[in-house]
């Protein structure tokens, strides 16, 4: 028996649909509600525990409190981490399945991602020449799938790129859905894990050669702690961990390219800085800018937290978007200031767009610094290399959308190359 009466709770049978309803800011609403960083809730049928703020993620981010097995919904394992990723992991198949995905982020290999994005961007500006107007977000999908495939090592033909496209982001656009383009995003992923399991299957086999230093290579004959490749399901599950996410990039560029028109100051002084000023600009829309909303962890052992009992096995959720918005550990949140970043030195909890605490050892992103040096080219590319013109359009986001994004995906019109 557990004593939560210090915990506020959230009043109603299931607050799941108005999670949906209100999206990102669920959690911080319910915080100032109840004056309170951790209440419960119920959610999908099931006690629940919600939490935001710096300390409320150094909690949930210690392994000796929380696990990750069995923790995320099983609708969100088959479209969005698939069954059997490191996300679900803990103790030592988390540490050694996590080691393989940080021996990928070598500055060699961040380098060649990064020199990869370059390419991209100009294969693309040269096709935009000849049309009016292009949307960003669609154009920045198939430039990061093109991206992650290149850089992955996995085969593709130039004209499957727009296949690839739409299949990856079926995996992050449509996870929270509860329509038919849930099923639609399931069977993306099933799609594509069947196509990967063949092609590792291939690799092992020796019937197809790929480079022994590509990400694809290094998944397909990874060991797990007892010495075993990964059955062909988990490695698949994998490598689609490692493209989907920087196909997911693409929500940060069409950020970029708004905040850019949105704020005008901040956007000069990039255009008349360099990296130091990209750098903080970046940060910036990472921070301001809704991304994923939050993330998952059942209690793996019974503590205390905040006056109040939390009990083994009880769901719990991190709030990252309200962490990143939080009064306590932020000046004025709401505002756009590049220059807070100016000599920044955070702590890994309360910066946290794509989760928290330590990279080597932790569930933080091992693919932060992807993002990072994708980010980088992008904007570069926006501010430095490429004239346009933004017609009047929809710009609105919405905070109840998951995940958020400009209406009209960024309109971009009479697209030039500088020079």
């Amino acid at each position: 028996m557990t004593n939560d009466d210090s915990l506020p709770k959230d009043k109603g049978f299931d607050r799941s649909l108005q999670m949906l309803k209100e999206g990102y800011t669920f959690i911080r609403n319910r915080e100032n509600k109840y004056h309170s960083p951790v209440f419960e809730t119920k959610l999908l049928g099931e006690k629940t525990y919600c939490m935001v703020g710096e300390e409320a993620a150094k909690v949930f981010y210690d392994n000796g409190k929380f696990r990750r097995q069995d923790a995320a919904p099983k609708a969100v394992e088959k479209t969005l981490f698939g069954e059997g990723g490191v996300q679900g992991l803990d103790g030592e198949d988390h540490r050694q399945r996590k080691e393989m995905f940080m021996s990928l982020m070598t500055k060699d290999s961040l380098d060649d991602i990064q020199s990869i994005t370059t390419g991209v961007w100009k294969k693309y500006v040269n096709r935009w020449k000849d049309r009016e107007k292009v949307t960003l977000y669609d154009e920045s999908k198939k430039m990061m799938a093109e991206t992650a495939l290149t850089w992955a090592g996995i085969p593709f033909e130039e004209k499957d790129v727009d296949e690839w496209a739409k299949e990856l982001s079926d995996l992050f656009e449509k996870a929270a859905d509860v329509s038919i383009s849930h099923f639609l995003s399931r069977r993306s992923r099933s799609k594509a894990e069947a196509w990967i399991e063949e092609l590792v299957d291939e690799i092992r086999k020796g019937e197809r050669k790929v480079r022994e230093t590509t990400p694809l290579f290094k998944v397909s004959f990874h060991k797990d702690k007892n010495g075993e490749l990964l059955e062909l399901h988990t490695a698949a599950v994998e490598i689609l961990n490692l493209i989907r996410p920087i196909t997911a990039v693409s929500v940060y560029i069409t950020f970029l390219g708004l905040a850019l028109h949105d704020f005008p100051v901040a956007a000069e002084e990039v255009k008349e800085g360099g990296e130091e000023e990209r750098k903080r600009f970046i940060q910036e829309v990472r921070r301001y800018y809704p991304f994923f909303p939050f993330v998952i962890a059942r209690v793996d052992k019974d503590f205390t937290y905040h006056g109040a009992s939390f009990e083994e096995g009880t769901l719990t959720l991190l709030d990252l978007y309200g962490t990143n918005h939080h009064p306590d550990s932020w000046s004025k949140p709401d505002s756009f200031q590049p220059d807070r970043f100016h000599n920044w030195f955070g702590s890994p909890f309360d910066f946290i767009p794509q989760g928290g605490g330590d990279h080597e050892k932790g569930h933080r992103c091992a693919g932060e610094w992807i993002t990072l040096r994708i980010l980088n080219e992008s904007l570069r590319v926006l501010t430095d290399s490429i004239t346009y013109h933004l017609p009047e359009q929809n710009l609105k986001y919405e905070l109840n959308d998951i995940p958020s994004l400009p209406k009209s995906g960024i309109e971009l019109e009479y697209v030039k190359k500088k020079g």
